[in-house]
């Protein structure tokens, strides 16, 4: 296990002490294979963050704590390891806990061990269920604060919630299908991962809200806990175009698109229109494609930046300023593509 890094650096990037660090890089047993996982992260993620070692100033150590599909989660990495050197002439590092579905007793054990291990600074995305706002508390407790990404916690011991207005998200999204669908008849299938992260919950109302009042006309179909992910993406929502031969647009909250097209594919159904979320890899190519007819898009390397730049408040690192504002939500089409891959 090459690598150029003292174990110390190791040890503190993974949470673990020196001595169990040593131990996995001399091989020397008596250390279970995920601690032995989690030295190699560590060591991957030091790798990337080159720069920020060998940086000599006030060191914070963040956790990025997230559920949510690889797409994204690799998306949030490139963007916050992107924006790391604006941050001088502090020090930021970072330690990341993805996971893409899972029982959330193993979130709040991740949870947990930030708050034992101790850390700067928490950036969060989870449900929004009582035993993770119930850890939130535990970690302000602790003196860590807490910002919440993309998804808010506001019951929650939360510092701040940075990212867009998900509402006015879905509102957006229901104006672009009405104009688009105009005058053709066709149900509109709304795709949720799942129902307990608080951003789709407030796209979806958004969504409801304005299609309800412009066109009163048009069928909504939900299907929902498909996680993001493919194989149970493509299973609800081939149920939900066997149910109802009216289908024929889409509003995707929740991600797993290359899935949910397929679906209409093998099923040789049209799909009209397709509203996504989040310039990911995929949503880049499908859009490039002209498979999707648009994607609401945040800006990721801004977001991260203000999470950031809050937790160095917290330690009195930046001057405090006013409550944060909502991202501006991208419309992105086939013909205003960014020039550059969205990080």
């Amino acid at each position: 296990m090459g690598h150029p890094f003292p174990i110390r650096e190791i040890a503190r990037q993974a949470g673990l002490s020196e001595a169990t660090v040593d131990r996995v890089l001399n091989g020397r047993g008596g250390v279970r294979e995920s601690t032995a996982e989690e030295v190699r992260r560590a060591i991957a993620d030091l790798d990337r963050q080159r720069t920020q070692v060998r940086l000599v100033g006030r060191t914070f150590m963040v956790d990025i704590v997230m559920q949510a599909p690889e797409r994204f989660t690799t998306a949030v990495r490139a963007a916050l390891e992107a924006e790391l050197p604006s941050l001088h002439p502090a020090v930021l590092r970072s330690r990341f806990h993805f996971r893409e579905t899972g029982p959330v007793r193993e979130l709040v054990a991740t949870l947990d061990r930030v708050t034992r291990r101790g850390s700067q600074g928490v950036i969060l995305k989870a449900p929004d269920v009582p035993e993770v706002t119930a850890a939130v508390g535990r970690l302000a407790t602790a003196g860590i604060p807490v910002v919440t990404l993309v998804t808010d916690l506001p019951a929650s011991a939360r510092m701040a919630y940075v990212g867009i207005d998900n509402r006015a998200a879905g509102a957006t999204a229901a104006y672009l299908m009405g104009q688009w669908l105009g005058d053709r008849p066709g149900h509109v299938l709304t795709s949720l991962s799942s129902g307990f992260f608080r951003n789709e919950e407030e796209r979806e109302m958004g969504f409801r809200g304005v299609m309800r009042a412009r066109h009163p006309q048009r069928t909504l179909v939900e299907i929902a806990e498909g996680q993001g992910l493919d194989t149970t993406q493509y299973d609800h929502v081939r149920a939900a175009l066997e149910r109802d031969p009216g289908i024929r647009a889409v509003y995707s909250i929740g991600g797993g698109n290359i899935a949910t097209l397929r679906a209409f594919e093998d099923l040789g159904r049209e799909c009209a229109v397709f509203v996504a979320h989040d310039l990911d890899h995929e949503n880049t190519r499908l859009l490039r494609e002209h498979r999707l007819s648009a994607v609401l898009h945040h800006d990721l390397r801004h977001d991260l930046r203000e999470a950031c730049h809050l937790v160095m408040r917290a330690h009195g690192a930046l001057p405090p300023t006013g409550p944060v504002a909502p991202s501006s939500i991208q419309v992105v089409t086939p013909y205003n593509m960014p020039t550059a891959p969205a990080r």
